[in-house]
């Protein structure tokens, strides 16, 4: 009921000081499988999930933030406690590889365009990466969004994208996670999605799951 009051009063002041429809439920149930079945269930396009960093336990069995967003039917933007300001005006996507830049990238584009953004392309120097890096940037220029790319040739390139992106004054970085396997290498070592969402400038991190893709049918550009 304390849940339920509190709840009901901050709906009614967002409705009232953004002039936007703001609804809540409360659920009973293991968080890890409640939250994704419910957003299914809504059909949602987004979530946004709020994450204090992997504490106590969640060192050794893994981030509760990460296992919602590995199960989400959708894409996830995980916030930590940096204050939210003017939007998405900054935006770092990261390319490793031809296998995962298409929803991202029209993730980006659609925040860059809503927000005015600038979208900064951060890539290993490899030659099979040249075509991809190519096509996106193609892409960006057609659709008037401004655009910086940094190719990187550390031997680490998730430390790359977060010195990259804090140099920036990035507002958003745009990742797809691994697999919900976990091998007995990240479970030593960590995963790299973890190490990007806790990143310590605490920017907001958008994560989009793998999923099996065709790159000639869903490419659309």
């Amino acid at each position: 009921e304390k849940a339920k009051e509190l709840l009901a009063a901050q709906r009614t002041a967002l409705n009232k000081e953004y002039d936007v429809e703001v609804d809540f439920e409360i659920e009973k149930g293991d968080i890890f499988t409640v939250i994704p079945d419910r957003a299914k269930e809504l059909g949602a396009k987004l979530m946004f999930l709020g994450t204090h960093g992997k504490v106590g336990l969640q060192k050794l069995t893994g981030s509760f933030a990460l296992k919602i967003i590995t199960s989400s039917p959708c894409p996830v933007i995980v916030t930590q406690k940096r204050p939210f300001e003017d939007g998405y005006k900054k935006i770092v996507l990261p390319i490793t590889s031809d296998a995962g830049p298409v929803d991202k990238t029209k993730w980006a584009v659609f925040l860059a365009d809503t927000f005015g953004a600038e979208i900064h392309i951060i890539h290993p120097v490899k030659d099979e990466l040249i075509g991809v890096i190519r096509i996106l940037t193609q892409h960006l220029a057609l659709k008037n969004i401004p655009y910086v790319v940094h190719p990187v040739n550390s031997r680490n390139f998730t430390e790359a994208v977060l010195d990259t992106a804090a140099s920036v004054d990035a507002d958003l970085i745009m990742i797809m996670t691994k697999p919900k396997d976990e091998t007995l290498k990240d479970f030593i070592f960590g995963r790299y999605d973890e190490e990007i969402i806790f990143n310590k400038a605490q920017i907001p991190v958008m994560c989009t799951n793998p999923r099996p893709y065709n790159w000639e049918k869903i490419f659309e550009f």
